[in-house]
């Protein structure tokens, strides 16, 4: 005789059905699909975007703020700097009043291709915008920036 599910199949469709977390990851995914196609022939994936915004402010940020902002761990920035600084799109730094302490800077290069991209980024976020009912986007955004 064989021993009962520990876990029924009942209990993985209600998972299936419910589970915020396998609807975040799968709706990341797709969205990090349809970004990455529309930033695509400007050279860069939606992560690569996202940095290089990040780093578009008046002063060079530390690495720890820009992990932050991400909600990346260092490793994984550290990772994703790697193509975009071999590229000439960035570049680390020492800060001028702590010599150890690294910052990101954006170059030229770095803010003329994300100006190239900024056109496709918003036109793709207008489609998105059409596609949901009036005011869902807003309401997704502000759920999401509560949840992280």
């Amino acid at each position: 005789m064989s021993n009962p599910r520990p876990v029924s199949f009942a209990t993985t469709l209600l998972v299936k059905d419910t589970c915020l977390c396998l609807h975040a990851q799968r709706a990341a995914r797709a969205l990090a699909r349809r970004f990455d196609k529309a930033l695509r022939p400007h050279g860069l994936n939606n992560g690569q975007f996202s940095l290089l915004m990040s780093l578009n402010r008046p002063e060079p940020p530390p690495m720890s703020a820009v992990s932050e902002l991400l909600a990346m761990d260092r490793t994984t920035l550290t990772a994703a700097i790697k193509p975009l600084e071999r590229d000439g799109l960035l570049e680390i730094v020492a800060s001028e009043k702590d010599r150890r302490k690294k910052l990101l800077r954006i170059t030229e290069a770095g803010l003329q291709r994300l100006a190239a991209a900024l056109p496709a980024w918003i036109e793709e976020h207008g489609a998105l915008d059409m596609e949901l009912p009036q005011g869902e986007i807003d309401r997704l955004r502000q759920a999401l920036k509560k949840i992280s």
